[in-house]
């Protein structure tokens, strides 16, 4: 199937065998073919309710998640595109906040299938089709729009005139498509950029300045970077955030991890720097504890997949896949939280990602690693954790499925009740649907 997307709704399945067949197979960058696409649907991308464009290499999905807590708390109905899914393709597409229906979806993305011969779509470039369709059909007060893929040449790079536009945490992911160097990178990100709407970004390294300068000169529009436009920090248990406007105290995000600070402050500074749809200063407080975004440091139910083990036992899991995602998780555990105990790792990583660099954080952390491949996805094989952990003098185990791996974990009853399952948004969302959690 397209991107491994399958789907229980007949309907929706039979589009999905229609878009296996027409798309290309591979993730393929340009706006070339979704421009096509679109014009042959009447470009629902130039009425689209108000966008907001966020690109990143790690946080950008939780930055939607803040952005889309805070406008639906301020009252307001917001349309959101997401990308990947974890457990149903449906996640992708949010029509006033709620997940689109199975009948919507299979209508949609027949729409955009029957004129799509011969333009060579990509599976991205066609759902990218489907949701805006949708989006401008339903009103909505806003709109949330996350890049899939870098940026400049990323099928969502069509919206001409965003509201604001935000840049998430940089670092190296995806180099067969956006470069091998942080500035390569960055310059793809930062590609997003559009006249008259504003770039707010992360705080970046001094190299990166230059990028966006050049990015926001360019497209003659003014950035707001934090550390010098804004900035933001936790602390005693608040997050503090501070612009020209003023001061903002809010409770700490609900969605663990201190790299959270940042994203849900990168979406106050996109709230507070456009000038399109006002926000109340309640709406921004409650939308910490208002926002939620699956696999993302998510404490684990003690579900179907999960019930072998203790009911004490403390899972989590997270998709993060590179070096960032793994500083950021490591950062998570510290010793407070693994109480003198170390971590079970259950783990399965796609092949083209640095696994070396996403595990480095977590040396004198990791009691067992418990490897388990990735179905329908090149990864890594068992041998490179093995290497991993003679290094570090832990033992590497490998098993066919996740399940297995909990059996084996389980039947250890000295093991550490302490389990992180991590390495793949793929992985994640088998694991959610094996443990009977779908993401709503």
């Amino acid at each position: 199937m397209a991107d491994h997307a399958v789907s229980d709704d007949p309907g929706v399945q039979a589009q999905l065998d229609r878009l296996a067949t027409l798309s290309p197979g591979a993730d393929i960058l340009g706006l070339e073919r979704i421009t096509r696409l679109l014009d042959r649907i009447g470009n629902p991308h130039r009425t689209l309710p108000p966008v907001f464009h966020v690109a990143g290499t790690n946080g950008k999905g939780s930055t939607c998640a803040f952005l889309r807590a805070a406008l639906e708390a301020d009252g307001k109905s917001v349309h959101v595109f997401t990308s990947p899914h974890l457990v149903r393709f449906n996640e992708r597409i949010r029509i006033n906040g709620k997940l689109i229906s199975d009948e919507a979806l299979a209508d949609y993305l027949s729409r955009v299938l029957d004129v799509a011969e011969g333009i060579g779509a990509s599976f991205f470039e066609v759902t990218t089709a489907a949701a805006f369709l949708a989006f401008a059909e339903h009103p909505a007060d806003a709109c949330i729009v996350e890049v899939g893929l870098g940026g400049r040449l990323d099928a969502t790079n069509v919206i001409e005139k965003p509201v604001i536009c935000g840049i998430a945490q940089l670092g190296l992911d995806h180099q067969s498509f956006l470069g091998t160097t942080l500035k390569e990178i960055a310059a793809e990100k930062a590609g997003i950029a559009k006249p008259g709407a504003p770039l707010v970004t992360q705080r970046y390294s001094d190299p990166l300045f230059p990028v966006m300068l050049d990015a926001a000169a360019r497209n003659r529009t003014q950035w707001f970077a934090m550390g010098e436009s804004w900035d933001a920090a936790a602390y005693r248990d608040r997050l503090h955030y501070r612009d020209d406007q003023g001061r903002l105290e809010t409770p700490l995000p609900r969605l663990p991890g201190v790299h959270q600070v940042h994203n849900a402050a990168l979406a106050f500074a996109m709230l507070r720097h456009q000038r399109v749809i006002p926000v109340s200063e309640a709406a921004l407080k409650a939308a910490p504890l208002w926002a939620h975004w699956p696999a993302r440091l998510q404490r684990l139910d003690h579900g179907p997949l999960l019930a072998p083990l203790p009911e004490n036992t403390e899972a989590w899991l997270d998709g993060g896949h590179n070096a960032g995602a793994g500083e950021a998780i490591s950062a998570f555990f510290t010793n407070e939280r693994l109480e003198g105990q170390k971590l079970q790792l259950v783990i399965g990583m796609l092949s083209n990602k640095d696994l070396d660099a996403y595990l480095v954080p977590f040396a004198g952390r990791i009691a067992h690693i418990h490897t388990v491949p990735i179905p329908g996805h090149d990864h890594h094989p068992p041998e490179r954790f093995a290497a991993i952990a003679e290094l570090w003098g832990i033992p590497c185990t490998a098993h066919d499925t996740p399940t297995d791996a909990i059996a084996a974990i389980a039947a250890h009853p000295n093991s550490s009740p302490k389990l992180l399952i991590a390495g793949s948004l793929y992985l994640a969302g088998e694991i959610l649907r094996l443990n009977g959690q779908y993401p709503d």
